[in-house]
């Protein structure tokens, strides 16, 4: 049997009750991933923020609709 056959039994093997429960409940952590990969590229756009409430709401703002209310009494003036 090929040696790459035989690795891809040992991964299934290893991660079965991972997969198995991922077909179960539908459930992945895509979306989480993908707001982290968002807040790592405002911070390297960002060229190293010196106030972490402006860090903050500029990652905030990229990641969807913010609230309003709480970014305006956030916003340092």
């Amino acid at each position: 049997m090929p040696y790459e056959v035989r690795r891809l039994g040992r991964t299934i093997e290893k991660w079965f009750d991972q997969i198995q429960n991922y077909h179960i409940a539908k459930v992945s952590n895509g979306p989480t991933e993908a707001i982290n990969n968002l807040i790592k590229r405002v911070k390297r756009v960002g060229f190293g923020f010196r106030n972490f409430d402006n860090y903050r709401i500029r990652v905030l703002l990229y990641c969807g609709k913010p609230n309003w209310k709480i970014l305006d009494s956030m916003v340092v003036r």
